[in-house]
Formats: structure tokens, C-alpha cells, sequence
């Protein structure tokens, strides 16, 4: 698991227009905050993206971009953006890769069969690049407040 302190391991993913987004692109630039989430259109998922869509402006006032990061592929995530009108960024790790990086997967077994399960976490990413809010296990409603938050209180 990763820790507030550490630096961010970096990515570049494609999003959902199918355009590589590089972490490395933001640092010196802007705040960055990364969340991982299990599947585009399900319940939780929908509300936790549109929140963090509700709150664009608020974060982009604070030199803050946020970035949703699923397993889906950039297809899944342009339906998903278009059919809910999101406005954060969504990228896609269909190999799991950015996921293993910062220890958002368990292993589980569901009668008798062990798969990969992507633990909703997130992160707040410095310009600097270094973690400063590591959550795993998050619970969505008023996360994105609660990010809000944290994100208020990093210098510019």
C-alpha cells in the first residue's frame, strides 16, 4: 500500500478518446487526484464519478485535475462519460498494470475460484508529485467532499 510522503508511481493510460494521459504531464503544473474504481454504470461508480464531476470547477480552482482509473476499456468509459454527462477524466488500465503499481487489487475467492477485485482507493497527487491522501477502501457517497477537502489544504 502506498503512503502520503511517497512519490507517485507514474502512468501514462489511455482515456476514454482513447488520448494517452501522463501523470508526468501535470507535475509542476497542477494537483492530481487519481481514484480507482471497479466498474463503469454501477450504482456506487456512477454516483462516486458524478460527484467528483459535480465538483469540477471547484477542484480546477484549486489547480486540480481528477482522473477515474477502472479496468474498463475506452470504449466502456466514453459510453459511460457521454450516458451520465462526466466531466473528469477517465483512463483506462485493462491490464491492471497502474493498479498493481499502487495496490488498489486483491486477490479474492468467491466459491472456490481466486480472481483480481479492484479496491476503491484514491489518491491526491502533489505538482511535486508526491502522495499526499492515500484511502483505500473508500466508501462513495461524500467522498469527493471529503477529497475536496484535502485538496483545499495543499499549497499551490
Amino acid at each position: 500500500m502506498l503512503q502520503p510522503g511517497q512519490a507517485a508511481p507514474a502512468f501514462v493510460l489511455p482515456d476514454a478518446d482513447m488520448q494517452n494521459v501522463s501523470l508526468s504531464a501535470f507535475k509542476g503544473r497542477k494537483h492530481v487526484v487519481v481514484y480507482f474504481y471497479p466498474r463503469d454504470g454501477t450504482p456506487s461508480c456512477i454516483q462516486e464519478a458524478a460527484d467528483f464531476s459535480d465538483h469540477g470547477e471547484q477542484f480546477d480552482k484549486h489547480d486540480c485535475v481528477v482522473l477515474g482509473i477502472s479496468r474498463d476499456d475506452c470504449l466502456s468509459h466514453a459510453a459511460f462519460r457521454d450516458k451520465h454527462g462526466l466531466s473528469i477524466g477517465l483512463l483506462s488500465d485493462t491490464e491492471g498494470e497502474v493498479c498493481r503499481r499502487y495496490g488498489v487489487l486483491q486477490e479474492k475467492e468467491t466459491e472456490g475460484v481466486r480472481r483480481e477485485c479492484l479496491v476503491r482507493s484514491t489518491f491526491v497527487i502533489d505538482k511535486q508529485g508526491v502522495i499526499r491522501h492515500a484511502h483505500y477502501g473508500v466508501a462513495p457517497r461524500g467522498h469527493a467532499t471529503e477529497i475536496y477537502d484535502v485538496v483545499k489544504r495543499l499549497k499551490s
